[in-house]
């Protein structure tokens, strides 16, 4: 059957992104400077961009420099870049001056939220609902509700793309022996995700709990001690890891960041994939050096004048059971993994540095079930080009940002690697090669044959070599 052409009050975009956080508005971003231009549209049910900002703790900072922006690795004369925005700003000499390779995540959060307030084709406070495919338009239909600043139903709309892009981020995540406690608004167990929102009531508290490896769990023990008396800080920090262990940042390590080794990744078999995830927890999971002497010399400083600090940090212990004493406190029951021993202990806050789960597809993409191809673990399969094997009858490409750790590797929710990705989505969506992309991008060579985790050189078009006058 001939596809039906829709009408003036349906005509279709050519990329519709759900979801707008960082990934998503480097797509955005980039969109907007392809030749030609692009008919995009992104939604978002928030009410304007923020990021973690449970976690903009004073004085933490970015752990990828700062040309990790939204655009700059994949075009730097962008004007939606870091440095752009400085300029927008006066202040690039004081960035100069400053030194700043690593900047301060209150900044990278406003740098987003100028990007976002300028675009044209993002739209907040709208909320996808659901997506389907329509195989006589050939198009997908993306109905959505519009909310206004309370969170309420305003108006419900529908508009249609060639494509998509997924963009939906992660969510929270609360071990099972914590949920009953995390759900009930009274007890104090709360996500490092809320910590801000929560950080007075949890210094209130008598004795504090932190459970979590990861840089999240490193920057909250750091901000409740600095903030605790000295003798008395009552802080207990409990990690699953077998130390407190610091992030791979070798200059080397950080290659496996590089779309050389996410393409040497994706080729790799499903089986060999899915062991290598978890045995590279250190490229990801671990805690900023600079953090982690940040503690000691805080639990050192407390040394000074005699004594030792209230504060116990024990590796390699897992959470069991959790459950309520009276009604304040909290009894965590805890196994040590190498002694083999179990204990308990009460506290009166408890912090779950936990980390993040991708969000599911599936309520989203429920009108796409039909025509998804899953792996042998049942999760979506994704070819290179970060789009979603679908069955062959839907012509149009559903792209996913940081849905992909399983086909792509550690560095899928790396911001590093947000603006090569997105520009790699583009390519694809057009056809064509608006933001030509490096050949090769590390000096390892990941496997023995280089066609896995290398593209063909391209040579450079319209370049006219330099000839010297004489």
């Amino acid at each position: 059957m001939t596809p039906q052409p829709p009408t003036a009050e349906e005509q279709p975009h050519h990329l519709v992104g759900i979801g707008i956080g960082p990934f998503n508005l480097s797509l955005a971003a980039l969109a907007h400077g392809v030749p030609g231009g692009l008919d995009t549209a992104f939604y978002e049910q928030r009410h304007a961009f923020h990021w973690h900002p449970g976690l903009l703790i004073e004085g933490t900072t970015l752990q990828v420099p700062f040309l990790a922006d939204l655009v700059t690795l994949a075009d730097p004369a962008s004007p939606w870049s870091f440095l752009n925005y400085l300029k927008h700003r006066d202040r690039l000499f004081p960035f100069y001056f400053a030194e700043k390779f690593h900047i301060e995540r209150t900044e990278y959060d406003a740098y987003c939220r100028w990007v976002s307030e300028n675009l044209t084709d993002l739209h907040f406070s709208h909320q996808v609902d659901a997506v389907r495919w329509n195989g006589e338009r050939a198009l997908f239909e993306i109905d959505f509700t519009q909310l206004d600043v309370n969170g309420e139903v305003e108006a419900l709309g529908r508009s249609y793309a060639r494509n998509l892009v997924l963009g939906i981020g992660t969510e929270p995540y609360v071990p099972e022996p914590l949920k009953p406690l995390a759900d009930a608004p009274a007890v104090p167990v709360i996500h490092s995700a809320d910590y801000l929102k929560n950080r007075e009531r949890l210094l209130a508290a008598d004795h504090i709990t932190v459970i979590g490896s990861g840089q999240s769990g490193a920057e909250v023990f750091l901000d409740l001690l600095r903030n605790r008396p000295v003798g008395a800080e009552k802080l207990t920090w409990l990690a699953r890891t077998e130390a407190f262990a610091p992030m791979e940042y070798s200059k080397l390590g950080l290659e496996h960041f590089t779309p050389d080794y996410t393409r040497y990744f994706h080729a790799l078999p499903e089986p060999v994939r899915d062991q290598l995830v978890p045995r590279q927890w250190q490229l990801h999971k671990g805690i900023d050096a600079d953090t982690l002497a940040a503690i000691h010399d805080e639990l050192y400083r407390r040394t000074q004048h005699g004594g030792w600090p209230d504060a116990t940090l024990t590796p390699g212990v897992t959470v069991r059971t959790a459950g309520r004493v009276a009604t304040t406190k909290v009894e965590l029951h805890v196994e040590h993994i190498q002694q083999g021993t179990r204990s308990r202990l009460t506290t009166d806050a408890v912090v779950l540095a936990t980390g993040y789960r991708e969000r599911p597809l599936g309520r989203i993409l429920a009108g796409l079930d039909p025509y998804m191809r899953y792996d042998a673990g049942e999760r979506p399969r994704v070819d290179e080009e970060f789009r979603l094997v679908l069955d062959p009858h839907v012509t149009g490409s559903v792209y996913v940002q940081n849905a992909e750790k399983h086909t792509h590797g550690v560095g899928a929710p790396d911001l590093g690697l947000a603006a090569w990705r997105s520009a790699a989505i583009l390519n694809s969506v057009t056809g064509k090669e608006p933001y030509p992309l490096p050949a090769r991008t590390a000096f390892t060579t990941f496997g023995l044959d280089k066609k896995d985790q290398t593209r063909p050189a391209r040579q450079p078009e319209g370049l006219v070599p330099l000839v010297e006058q004489r």
